[in-house]
């Protein structure tokens, strides 16, 4: 995995674990790879990992089970999908439109590319 300077490590990993929720790669209910693991897979510190589940767990995308390790929360994709809406709208968005403006790009330029 590659790292961005503009975003902290612990967050791009929060959202390559969100992504791999999202594709079926780990289900709802399923036990999530353990710190270590996870730590050797993306060749960080587990401190870093260990910040990421923390993180997730905040938002009940996971759980722990004391001595057992982290599952996948029930309700993860559902959770995942309305962070990113909300983080799309809020700063996706307004930044493609931004871009749009500044290039002088049309709607139907846009509907277009989307269409096909």
């Amino acid at each position: 995995m590659e790292f961005k300077d503009k975003q902290a490590i612990y967050l791009q990993i929060a959202d390559y674990v969100c992504d791999h929720i999202l594709t079926g790669k780990w289900a709802a209910g399923d036990k999530m790879i353990s710190i270590r693991e996870l730590a050797i897979k993306l060749q960080v510190n587990p401190n870093t990992i260990f910040r990421t589940f923390e993180y997730l767990q905040q938002q009940d995308v996971i759980f722990n089970k004391r001595g057992i390790g982290f599952f996948v929360d029930e309700t993860a994709p559902k959770k995942i999908r309305e962070m990113r809406r909300k983080r799309f709208f809020e700063q996706d968005l307004p930044e493609f439109i931004n871009k749009i403006r500044m290039l002088e790009i049309n709607l139907e330029e846009v509907m277009k590319k989307l269409k096909g």
